[in-house]
């Protein structure tokens, strides 16, 4: 298991647009996937969790991957989320 803790850097926060790409990216991989903001845990392979987590600008969350790999995906969410997720 493995996890980062990264700040959101988008001004209006984790809505729709960039829920998709964070969700789309975490797709990609065969691990278990979940972001962690106070202490709660929400998948980040369904939409619907991701969004449900309200995660706004300046906000840091906790990305956890688990399982098959895993280092590639903390990797590749952790950047999507440093760079924006296409939404700045």
């Amino acid at each position: 298991m493995k996890s980062r803790e990264v700040t959101i850097v988008n001004k209006m926060g984790i809505h729709a647009r960039p829920a998709s790409v964070f969700v789309r990216t975490a797709m990609k991989y065969p691990c278990e996937i979940y972001i962690e903001k106070n202490g709660r845990k929400f998948s980040s392979k369904s939409m619907m969790k991701v969004l449900s987590a309200g995660v706004k600008y300046g906000e840091s969350i906790r990305i956890i991957t688990d399982g098959q790999g895993e280092d590639e995906a903390l990797e590749a969410l952790a950047s999507a989320v440093e760079s924006g997720l296409g939404d700045l």
